[in-house]
C-alpha cells in the first residue's frame, strides 16, 4: 500500500519501521528532518512537507503531540488536506479532543476524504516492536480496509465504535485509568514510607495480588524515583486529564478522581516537572506528607 507517515517521534517511529518491514510503500515527513532522513536507509522517501508526503498516498497516517500539531498538519498552509486524493483515508493515532475528531470527520468528508480515530496504547519500544494496543473507530468499511495497517504496528485491535471520535475518548479514558494507578501507588508510597515499609517490598506483594504490569513498571520507577529519562512527559499526561474531563463534562459523567488527579498534575508542572515522567506527579504526593 502506499502510504504517509507525519510525525516521527519517539512512537512514531517505530511505527513507521514496521510499516516498511510489513512491504509497504512509505513517505514519510518530520519538523526535524535527520529524523525522516534516518528511514531513507530502510526504504522510505523523506518529504518536504505534509502535503508532499500525502499526495500520492492511499492512506495518511499522523503521529504528533496534540490538537494544535493535528490541525496544522491537516489544515495548515501545507497540510494534508489540501493534497489527499480523492478516497484517500486519513489515520489519526495522536491522543486529541473528540471535538477535533469530530471537525476532521466532517471535513475530510467534505473534501471526499475517509477519516478514522485510531490511538494507540503503549511505550515507545511497544512500537518498535509491534507491541502496542490499536484502538479504532469509524465506518466498519474502512477499518477493515487498513486493518492490514493495524496488524503491521500493534499486537491487537479494538474496535469501539463507528463514530471516529469513540476511540478518542477510549484513549483518554485508558490513560486515566493508568494516571489513577500512578495517584494510588504516590499515596500508598508515602503512607509506607512514613511507616517505615519499604516500597519496593510492598510492590512485591502488590505484583503477587494484582499481577498488573503497569503495577509492575511504574510502581518500580516511582520507587526508585527514576523519572528522567520521561517514558511519557508530565506535561502530555496533564493535557490528556483535561482532554477525559471535557469528554466526562460532555457527557454529563462526574469524574472525581480525574479532578483530583487533574490538581496534582498541575502541582507537579508548577514545580518544573514538565520534562519528566508523568509518574513524577507522585512527589507531589510525597511533599503532601511532609517527605
Amino acid at each position: 500500500m502506499n502510504l504517509a507517515f507525519i510525525g516521527l517521534g519517539k512512537m512514531g517511529m517505530g511505527m513507521a519501521r514496521n510499516l516498511l518491514r510489513a512491504g509497504h510503500n512509505l513517505v514519510v515527513y518530520n519538523r526535524s528532518r535527520e529524523k525522516a532522513a534516518a528511514l531513507a536507509g530502510d526504504g522510505a522517501r523523506a518529504a518536504d512537507s505534509p502535503a508532499d508526503a500525502s499526495r500520492d498516498a492511499e492512506v495518511v497516517m499522523t503521529m504528533v503531540a496534540d490538537d494544535h500539531a493535528v490541525e496544522e498538519v491537516v489544515f495548515g498552509n501545507h497540510g494534508i488536506a489540501s493534497a489527499m486524493k480523492n478516497g484517500c483515508i486519513h489515520l489519526s493515532h495522536s491522543t486529541i479532543s473528540a471535538a477535533l475528531a469530530r471537525r476532521l470527520t466532517a471535513e475530510h468528508a467534505r473534501r471526499g476524504h475517509g477519516y478514522l480515530s485510531v490511538p494507540v496504547f503503549g511505550r515507545p519500544e511497544a512500537a518498535e516492536n509491534k507491541k502496542l494496543l490499536i484502538v479504532a473507530a469509524g465506518p466498519n468499511e474502512l477499518v477493515e480496509r487498513c486493518r492490514p495497517l493495524f496488524d503491521a504496528v500493534g499486537r491487537q485491535t479494538f474496535v469501539v465504535g463507528v463514530e471516529p471520535w469513540q476511540a478518542n475518548v477510549a484513549k483518554v479514558c485508558g490513560n486515566f485509568m493508568i494516571i489513577g494507578i500512578i495517584e494510588a501507588l504516590g499515596e500508598a508510597y508515602a503512607t509506607l514510607r512514613k511507616a517505615g515499609v519499604a516500597p519496593e517490598a510492598f510492590l512485591e506483594i502488590m505484583n503477587a495480588l494484582l499481577g498488573s504490569p503497569f503495577i509492575a513498571n511504574y510502581g518500580r520507577i516511582i520507587a526508585r524515583e527514576q523519572f528522567e529519562p520521561a517514558l511519557f512527559a508530565l506535561r502530555l499526561g496533564l493535557k490528556d486529564v483535561r482532554l477525559v474531563l471535557e469528554a466526562a463534562e460532555e457527557c454529563a459523567a462526574p469524574m472525581p478522581l480525574a479532578s483530583l488527579v487533574h490538581n496534582h498534575l498541575l502541582s507537579a508542572l508548577a514545580q518544573g516537572q514538565g520534562e519528566m515522567d508523568w509518574s513524577s506527579m507522585t512527589r507531589v504526593l510525597a511533599r503532601n506528607a511532609g517527605l
